[in-house]
């Protein structure tokens, strides 16, 4: 039945897979992966979910103006919206509990050279060229 209500000529699948659509790719364009962020969570752990918040707020404003706009699918708009924010919320969340709890190393080193505390591993490389 799910996947009749999706292919209908009412266009409210479309609006919905849409809506969750924008709401990952917004996330995915304000922050790294979920897989990313747990591996690195020691250098993220600090601006991560501000990220994830910003990301959530303009999500939230794309999909309020679909549904705005297009009032006759509001609902799949916010729907597919609101499921797809929920889940990407609980991936990062998920990502940020268990990459601080996890005692692998990281991938990446934000802290830059010794008293410079610039927040890009490259900053060096780009004072320093060899």
């Amino acid at each position: 039945m799910a996947i009749a209500r999706i292919a209908a000529d009412d266009g409210d699948g479309i609006a919905f897979l849409v809506s969750a659509g924008i709401v990952y790719e917004i996330i995915a364009a304000a922050c790294s992966s979920p897989q990313t962020t747990e591996i690195n969570a020691s250098s993220r752990a600090k601006t991560l979910m501000k990220w994830v918040h910003i990301g959530l707020i303009q999500s939230a404003l794309f999909v309020g103006a679909a549904a705005y706009f297009d009032r006759r699918h509001a609902r799949a708009y916010l729907t597919g919206g609101g499921a797809a924010a929920v889940i990407m919320y609980g991936s990062y969340l998920h990502a940020k509990r268990a990459g601080t709890s996890s005692s692998a190393p990281g991938t990446e080193d934000t802290n830059g050279p010794p008293g410079q505390a610039t927040g890009l591993a490259w900053d060096g490389a780009m004072n320093n060229p060899t």
